[in-house]
């Protein structure tokens, strides 16, 4: 899995949390575009993607990995409820989205299964 958010704190307790479930965290990037460049360089099977980051939307991002070779499986995250993105996640090549409060292993699983 690779973790693609902006906010460091996050990044660390994203990646306790889901190694503590069992995801094996191989990345982490603080933009889209790393984002997009580690995804290219480490192949990882998920992609956690933060819905706003500092160089662009995170929908775009994850339609940028998800055209990569051997695409990764996106699950979208953001501190904004899925309410609030409206037509945007369906219209997204994103198997889904977790409210970042809610974030643990076992929903991601379910998300990219």
């Amino acid at each position: 899995m690779l973790i693609v958010d902006d906010h460091a704190g996050f990044r660390l307790s994203a990646r306790r949390i889901l190694e503590a479930d069992g995801f094996d965290v191989v990345g982490e990037a603080a933009s889209g575009a790393s984002g997009i460049e580690e995804a290219r360089r480490l192949e990882p099977q998920v992609v956690l993607l933060d819905v706003y980051l500092p160089d662009g939307s995170g929908f775009e991002f994850a339609d940028a990995i998800g055209s990569l070779p051997g695409a990764p499986a996106v699950v979208l995250i953001s501190s904004h409820d899925v309410e609030d993105f409206g037509e945007s996640l369906p219209a997204t090549s994103a198997r889904g989205f977790v409210p970042k409060g809610e974030l643990c292993g076992r929903t991601v699983a379910a998300l990219v299964a």
